[in-house]
């Protein structure tokens, strides 16, 4: 007969026989571990760790207080430790070491198994103590012992915030030039670079400074460090950001670069003065990224087609619409890589120039010197030009110049901001755009927006039912054509929803767009010249068979790519 836990507690003479029946109930009534019951008895953590390396042949690790290297914390997501009650050790002669509470779960050797195998490496398992455990855990939310570190260093010099203002204006620059603060600053940014974040928050309160990065278009908390850093730590951004130091009272706008991971990242700032002090969002731009295709964004099948068609015409406009942080700039670049050929020139006004490419001119707008898009347009005509990105048309001055470039032949690129692509025609003629001038110049209209993807190694079916099944059925009766035929016909009974793993503890992984396309027809011409309402609008768009940005996405969803939730949170 196999021997428990339990019975070889007894054996040791930790326990006796009358004990182990008694916390086998216990656990059995209560719901929780065996371990919980001994440690609750006065069951030492040592006594159970040896146990337990007796009963699965795994041996004990102690850290005893020792720190994790940050190396190693890279290794399992700070969700899937907790999940699983797993923390990583270190990698050794050829091995990925991990301490494991409950050796005997099934489910956390797989997962270790799974993660040492993307990192080719053998898996070897140690038990380790709850006070182990639970130190490590500390460690990820404090990010690393190296803000915990740095902050120690920083308050021993500095103990609050007034002794940091009682020190005079001449302070500042030794405070930002200091180790401990450069030290966190460099750490949270490196960890959101690592951590795929778009944006770093870092958000004053009343008693503490929170730090949040937004990853897959979600934002986290990182860090928390208490409300006397704030101070030091704006002004060490705003000196790598050649922002103004004594000014707190109106917002600033600016940027820097910084070599994180071996790789040239750009940063771009904003502060904001709020009632507990100055808030600072950082926008992380990653021109090693590459450009992706239309394929890799989620443009297929008849989008893909209509943007194919489009991009041919010799002049024009391609209008591109959605909120901030939608990817409108992402697929700007894809069309501008699909359009570089040696036999054109390609102008563009960008800010912030996100991705440089290759035989491109790309050019910065700086408002501040008065170079901004509507200035930038008149000299890009003096460049002669095939191929003009605008980043946003932001103005009537900027609509107007970009409607006169693609009359006088010229093939346009830009963004606005509107709800959807019907949307467009209404604002160009809200923003002084003749309407007579806008069947001749505008070819295309999209709208997008990001969703979160669903992670191929985490994902779980769920059966299409209720609710659910009802809202996707709605969109799928509305998609005209070949596509919508086909997808009524093949109506899956099952759809996927992220679920959390070791390799993907949110269960999403990178986001993936859906949108819309509304191409200029003679019938949209004729609802233009004669007053365009968004009823005729929506009437051409249905007549157009325009996949909408919802059908897009319910599309996406029973073929796996997003969960319904997902698509719930864009549209």
């Amino acid at each position: 007969m196999a021997r428990s836990l339990l019975d070889i507690l007894v054996s040791r003479g930790v326990i006796d026989l009358n004990e182990a029946a008694q916390v086998r109930l216990d656990a059995q009534d209560k719901g929780v571990t065996l371990d919980e019951i001994l440690y609750a008895r006065g069951v030492q953590e040592g006594d159970v760790a040896d146990a337990k390396a007796e009963l699965t042949g795994y041996p004990v690790k102690l850290l005893q207080g020792s720190s994790v290297e940050l190396e190693a914390l890279h290794d399992i997501p700070e969700e899937s430790a907790r999940h699983y009650f797993v923390i990583p050790l270190g990698k050794a002669e050829g091995y990925f070491d991990v301490g494991m509470l409950y050796p005997e779960d099934v489910n956390a050797r797989e997962a270790i198994k799974f993660i040492a195998s993307r990192l080719n490496l053998s898996p070897r398992m140690f038990i380790i103590t709850p006070t182990d455990f639970q130190n490590v855990l500390q460690q990820y939310k404090n990010l690393t012992g190296e803000v915990s570190k740095a902050l120690g260093e920083f308050e021993k010099e500095y103990e609050s915030l007034e002794d940091i203002i009682g020190k005079g204006k001449g302070a500042e620059t030794k405070i930002v030039e200091d180790a401990p603060v450069t030290k966190i600053v460099a750490v949270i940014l490196r960890h959101a670079v690592e951590g795929r974040a778009s944006d770093i928050h870092i958000e004053p309160g009343r008693d503490q400074l929170r730090v949040r990065f937004r990853v897959d278009g979600v934002l986290h908390i990182n860090l928390t460090l208490p409300h006397g850093v704030h101070a030091a730590l704006v002004t060490r951004i705003k000196v790598m950001t050649n922002l103004k130091i004594d000014e707190t009272r109106v917002p600033q706008d600016g940027r820097f670069h910084a070599n994180i991971l071996n790789r040239e990242i750009d940063f771009r700032v904003s502060t904001f003065p709020t009632s507990f002090g100055e808030k600072v969002v950082i926008r992380i731009l990653d021109p090693s990224a590459g450009i992706s295709k239309l394929e890799d964004l989620g443009i297929m099948g008849r989008n893909k087609t209509s943007i194919e068609e489009a991009i041919k015409a010799p002049f024009g406009m391609i209008l591109i619409t959605g909120p901030t942080g939608s990817g409108k700039s992402t697929t700007l670049y894809a069309l501008l890589q699909m359009l570089n050929e040696e036999g054109v020139n390609i102008v563009s006004l960008e800010d912030p120039i996100e991705y440089y490419v290759p035989g491109v001119n790309q050019s910065q707008v700086r408002p501040e010197i008065n170079y901004d898009f509507a200035t930038g347009l008149r000299h890009i005509l003096r460049q002669d030009p095939d191929i003009i990105m605008v980043g946003e048309i932001r103005d009537k001055e900027t609509a107007t110049l970009a409607v006169h470039a693609s009359l006088t032949g010229h093939l346009v690129l830009s963004t606005l901001h509107t709800n959807n692509a019907t949307g467009v025609i209404p604002r160009l003629i809200d923003m002084g755009v003749d309407p007579y001038l806008i069947p001749s110049t505008v070819i295309l209209m999209m709208a997008q927006r990001l969703a979160r993807r669903l992670c191929p190694d985490s994902r779980k079916k769920v059966k299409l039912a209720g609710k659910i099944k009802d809202t996707l059925l709605k969109e799928v009766n509305e998609i005209s054509g070949e596509k919508g035929e086909e997808m009524r016909k093949n109506m899956p009974a099952e759809i996927y929803q992220a679920a959390v793993s070791a390799s993907c503890p949110k269960g999403t992984r990178g986001r993936i767009g859906i949108y819309e396309m509304f191409a200029m027809t003679p019938e949209l011409e004729k609802i233009i010249l004669s007053g365009a309402t968004e009823n005729k609008l929506a009437e051409e768009a249905r007549r157009q068979g325009m996949i909408t940005m919802r059908q897009d996405g319910a599309m996406k969803v029973l073929e796996g790519t997003m969960g319904m939730e997902e698509l719930l949170e864009v549209v």
